[in-house]
């Protein structure tokens, strides 16, 4: 009986040492820093420090992302307008009330405690601060004014906004509001289009028509040229021209949410990052310009004939949503009214390119496009070629 009694000793020992192994070693588990997301109202004394039983994912830290649901917050509990260094961070004579500088840290420190004190430095900082430490406070240059942000060097390596603009070009076709000076003149028609759209790096007069310089040996191959995009805002000043505090003209620069929405997913743009890095293309606006536009680098406005179109020859101005790409794509129609004809032999650039596909699966159609030429010839594309034959 004695061996019987001294093996149930061993396994309650036994028993006592993994009880005890797993307390120790859950509590170690517990006590590791992890994220703590504070509910909307709550203070970091009100939430619980216990996480659930399951793995936690680590988090990056080094950005912040506007599109997860902890930040789905109100713009003014972070953003406060304006900003301290407005009157300072333009010109005195173009400087208006603005959110120019990023949230302080009491914005931040709320929900992110822990993130501030993990470290050296904390991977948190490196959002806003170039060296963060105690000795040094310099930060990088605000988004806002891109103007400003886009000469600094994280602009070369920043991801493109998390919010998209939210923009009514039915109400904005003709510009009315004079803001009771006589002396304005307001734009109608196409003329407004101007107001904020002009031919981003036109050629001009310069015998140099691409943008940077091309290979020697280029031949008929792409490389993009100067004047092929247009420009949009790119900052508030437009905007504010009209919809200011003084003014009253809804939205105010207090209403960010009505404007600024996050952005949806892109759909697949005519572009190719690798090509834009061989062709040496830094310049940030016409990058984001060729990355989000629907059409092709191929389409130059600057050029004689286009420049001399009207606007909504090509672009349906009154149902253009911002938001939806689909609405600002321009039709195989409008491109079909010069470059489709009834014959092959009457020199229709599409009935060529068609014609090629259908004589070689492997041609691509360059003339018009950088990467969607490799792919199958839309049903769209041979339905205005049969238009234009009939």
């Amino acid at each position: 009986m004695k061996p019987i009694r001294s093996s149930q000793k061993t396994l309650t020992r036994i028993g006592v040492i993994i009880s005890l192994s797993g307390l120790v070693f859950g509590g170690v588990y517990l006590a590791r820093p992890v994220p703590l997301l504070i509910a909307k109202g709550a203070s970091p004394s009100q939430t619980p420090r216990k996480q659930a039983a399951r793995p936690v994912k680590p988090k990056k830290y080094s950005d912040f992302p506007h599109g997860i649901k902890p930040h789905a917050l109100e713009c003014s509990q972070c953003h406060k307008f304006p900003s301290a260094n407005w009157k300072t961070v333009r010109p005195e004579k173009d400087a208006y009330p603005d959110i120019t500088d990023y949230p302080k840290h009491e914005s931040c420190v709320g929900c992110h405690k822990a993130q501030f004190f993990k470290g050296r430095p904390p991977v948190i900082c490196s959002i806003c601060h170039m060296n963060p430490g105690p000795r040094d406070s310099t930060r990088f240059p605000y988004e806002n004014p891109r103007e400003l942000f886009d000469k600094s060097a994280k602009a070369g390596t920043a991801p493109d906004s998390d919010f998209a603009i939210s923009f009514p070009h039915d109400k904005h076709i003709d510009i009315v509001s004079g803001d009771g000076d006589p002396s304005y003149k307001p734009a109608k028609g196409e003329e407004s289009c101007a107001v904020c759209h002009q031919t981003l790096k036109p050629q001009g007069n310069s015998k140099d028509e691409y943008l940077t310089k091309p290979p020697a040996n280029l031949g008929d191959a792409f490389w993009l040229k100067k004047g092929t995009f247009k420009s949009t805002p790119i900052g508030h000043t437009v905007c504010f021209t009209c919809h200011s505090l003084d003014s009253g003209i809804q939205p105010t620069p207090l209403n960010c949410n009505t404007c600024h929405k996050l952005r949806p997913q892109a759909r697949p743009a005519d572009f190719d990052p690798a090509l834009a890095a061989k062709m040496g293309i830094g310049d940030r606006i016409t990058l984001t310009q060729w990355r989000h536009r629907e059409s092709a680098g191929a389409f130059r406005h600057e050029f004689e004939m286009h420049a001399g179109m009207e606007c909504s020859n090509c672009h349906n101005v009154a149902k253009m949503i911002t938001l939806d790409s689909k609405t600002k794509k321009v039709s195989i129609d409008a491109c079909a009214v010069c470059h489709a004809t009834a014959k092959l032999d009457d020199g229709g650039v599409l009935n060529y390119e068609v014609d090629q596909r259908k004589k070689n699966p492997t041609f691509q159609c360059v003339k018009c496009h950088v990467t969607f030429g490799k792919s199958p010839v839309p049903e769209s594309h041979l339905k205005a070629l049969a238009a234009a034959a009939q």
